[in-house]
């Protein structure tokens, strides 16, 4: 449960408004050319730098061997504990035979983005970004298009067109709670019960973390708002104030641990993981208010490590990759399609929090819509 990685992101589906349209690119790891190009030298790198897919770089045979030839990945912004990225690298890095250096684990998108633009031209900028959507659809002119090889099972919405940037995994607003302090949670109303009292955390300051915000507006949904209109939940954490079952305290893993934060708001693969330290831990997510956020790949156009930036996309959108995800609690992209083909963790998939009811999810609009409200509401609601 981290704040300063996902502060000031605003979560949503890209939506069907993008007029995606795919390409067909290969539907194998093992597609290989004949006439694949040198995995070194300028005219490799150069190659890396302008593929669209590993197709184009004449296969992944060919792009696995430019990738090793590179050596490194700079990756930024991925604790090892979100959703299972600290597997991922290593994984990554052992089945290819790269070093992978991790910067700023604890940063936000708006970090990436910044490391990008002051790193440029720099071994050391960032190959690859995961982004939430907002500092993602702001920042366009960064990135390299690139269509990964399961390209076409990615749903149109989650994609944009020439593969600029893609939607990788996300999840749904939970409530997490440790179940040997606090009674099973049914609804969102159950925190007003007197059994709460001094137990209720969100993950952060909804003022200015991600997390946070969703959710208060879960909390609104629930009480008969919509993605439109955050008031109901500021509503209804004034009333969780006034009854003293909310603290104003922001959780963490170590207050989960320690018991200071037996109840709180956050993505459900985040607070699945309190599990780990907390056997008796439970994620409910609330069928009256089911908000869903996903974040977003991308590649650094000036990445200083093009084939091995692409062969990473191609290893997080694998079956492999995507089950790591899922592992690690979060949605993989494609999970409809591994779960059709039969490819699927089926024992990571059963371990998800069950979720009924219709999924929404902000836009980027409506995300900044809400964060703006909040700014003149929420201590008043709070205080």
């Amino acid at each position: 449960m981290r704040t300063s990685r996902r502060a000031f992101i605003s979560v949503f589906a890209v939506g069907a408004a993008l007029a995606v349209t795919a390409c067909s690119p290969p539907t194998s790891e093992g597609t290989t050319t004949t006439n694949s190009p040198a995995a070194s030298g300028s005219s490799a790198a150069a190659d890396a730098k302008t593929a669209t897919s590993a197709a184009a770089f004449g296969g992944m045979e060919a792009l696995v061997a430019a990738a090793k030839a590179e050596g490194q990945l700079n990756v930024i912004a991925l604790p090892p504990d979100w959703a299972n990225y600290g597997e991922l690298i290593s994984t990554f890095s052992t089945k290819y035979g790269i070093k992978v250096n991790s910067a700023q684990p604890d940063g936000s998108s708006q970090d990436e983005v910044n490391a990008v633009k002051q790193l440029k031209g720099t071994d050391r900028a960032p190959d690859v970004l995961d982004m939430g959507a907002a500092v993602t659809v702001a920042n366009t002119d960064l990135y390299a298009p690139y269509q990964v090889a399961t390209w076409a099972d990615i749903p149109d919405a989650q994609k944009e067109a020439t593969g600029l940037y893609v939607q990788d995994y996300g999840g749904y607003m939970s409530i997490g709670y440790d179940s040997a302090k606090v009674p099973d949670v049914t609804s969102v109303a159950d925190l007003l019960k007197p059994e709460y009292k001094g137990k209720v955390a969100l993950n952060g300051d909804p003022t200015a973390a991600n997390a946070a915000l969703n959710g208060v507006m879960m909390a609104s949904i629930a009480n008969g708002g919509s993605v439109d209109d955050i008031t109901k939940g500021v509503d209804f954490f004034g009333k969780l104030k006034k009854a003293g079952n909310f603290i104003p305290v922001q959780a963490t893993s170590a207050t989960v641990k320690n018991g200071t934060t037996p109840v709180v708001f956050d993505w459900d693969y985040l607070s699945a993981a309190a599990k780990k330290q907390v056997p008796t831990w439970k994620v409910f997510v609330p069928k009256e208010s089911v908000l869903g956020g996903y974040y977003n790949q991308a590649i650094n156009k000036d990445a200083p490590h093009p084939a091995a930036a692409r062969l990473w996309q191609e290893f997080l959108f694998s079956d492999e990759g995507q089950n790591l995800w899922l592992k690690g609690g979060a949605r993989p992209v494609r999970m409809d399609a591994m779960t059709k083909a039969g490819t699927i963790d089926a024992t990571a998939a059963a371990a998800l929090p069950p979720v009924e009811g219709t999924p929404v999810f902000m836009s980027v609009d409506q995300s900044a819509k809400a964060s703006e409200a909040l700014k003149t509401s929420w201590q008043k609601a709070i205080s």
